[in-house]
């Protein structure tokens, strides 16, 4: 039986009493664990209006990503409280922090596992921060490289570790949610653990990822549908998310291992991958000006220059003057 993950994402709507009623939800619903999203705007994106910051499809057509990221953050006051509430109903509860602020936070609530999204995987500091913590690992791959996953990979070479397969539409179809990938991790990373992060309506995803060996299962949870919000069109409220469990556990009894090894498909083009980190122009600068960390920004969208390449950049100098709030090109930096 897999371990499944009721993820509260923004379905809170910043209302503290909300946020308990859903965690006291997720335990009746069979769930093992509740999951939090720790960060602020700032932690993710520049305050702008430029189009390079505005959604241009999807749920959130429209918004900036400040705006969405505003409206959908988790106050983090909250988090002490509701940790001891989890624990207290039998609950794990643990965090995806976008920030190595976030990371420093979480370590002072002695949060018991990391769950890194895949737009994150490619945000080296951050993974480094989380590193150091040496606790368990979660990294969703929907929209991270291969590149960045190996990255990280190196990164959390000493640390537990679950790979979770992503399709990182809001909400994705099972007609793209590409399930065979469950099985291409297993068989390219044996090492780790192999699991699901869906965004699927209804629950043929988690019960076919679960007959390809996943381990962990994880839905987006809602109290009531009703009360709307970024993440409500993708959600399951408690009688779905209870009857997802019982069938799971159901269809666990009749389950054996699968003894073949399924070879790996390339690896296709990432859906969503706008929204990753890429490096940002941070301050204002001068033509033949020396590049330091305080001119550049990793933040989404994912229109600038690879985060990776930030080390290489540093102590070049800027080909151009150069204006905040602009993405970082190659043809920004002499060569």
């Amino acid at each position: 039986m897999p371990f499944i993950i009721a993820e509260l994402s923004a379905n809170h709507n910043q209302d503290l009493n909300l946020a308990k009623k859903t965690i006291h939800a997720v335990a009746r619903s069979g769930a093992d664990a509740v999951k939090f999203q720790t960060y602020k705007p700032s932690c993710l994106t520049l305050e702008s209006n430029l189009n390079y910051f505005k959604i241009k499809d999807g749920l959130w057509k429209d918004k900036t990503l400040w705006e969405l990221y505003k409206e959908a953050y988790m106050p983090w006051e909250w988090h002490e409280e509701l940790y001891a509430l989890a624990k207290s109903l039998g609950l794990v509860a643990f965090s995806s922090p976008f920030s190595t602020e976030g990371v420093a936070f979480l370590e002072k609530l002695s949060n018991p596992i990391y769950k890194v999204a895949s737009f994150e995987v490619g945000h080296t500091e951050l993974l480094k921060a989380i590193a150091k913590t040496k606790k368990p690992v979660i990294l969703s791959t929907g929209v991270c490289t291969k590149c960045e996953l190996e990255n990280a990979l190196k990164i959390f070479k000493n640390h537990e570790i679950t790979l979770l397969h992503c399709t990182s539409s809001y909400p994705a179809t099972l007609k793209h949610s590409s399930l065979y990938k469950i099985k291409d991790l297993q068989a390219s990373y044996p090492q780790v653990r192999v699991g699901l992060s869906d965004h699927t309506l209804g629950y043929a995803a988690p019960l076919v990822a679960m007959t390809l060996g996943a381990s962990v299962i994880e839905k987006h949870f809602i109290l009531d549908k009703s009360l709307g919000g970024v993440d409500s069109a993708f959600s399951m409220d408690e009688r779905e998310f209870s009857e997802m469990v019982s069938v799971l556990k159901e269809a666990s009894l009749a389950l054996k291992p699968d003894p073949k090894d399924i070879k790996s498909k390339e690896e296709k083009t990432k859906v969503g991958r706008e929204f990753a980190r890429s490096l940002f122009i941070a301050s204002d600068a001068k033509k033949g000006e020396v590049i330091t960390k305080d001119h550049l920004a990793c933040v989404r969208p994912n229109l600038g220059l690879d985060p990776l390449k930030l080390d290489s950049i540093i102590g070049k100098r800027f080909a151009k003057d150069v204006i905040k709030n602009h993405p970082l090109k190659d043809s920004d930096i002499q060569g």
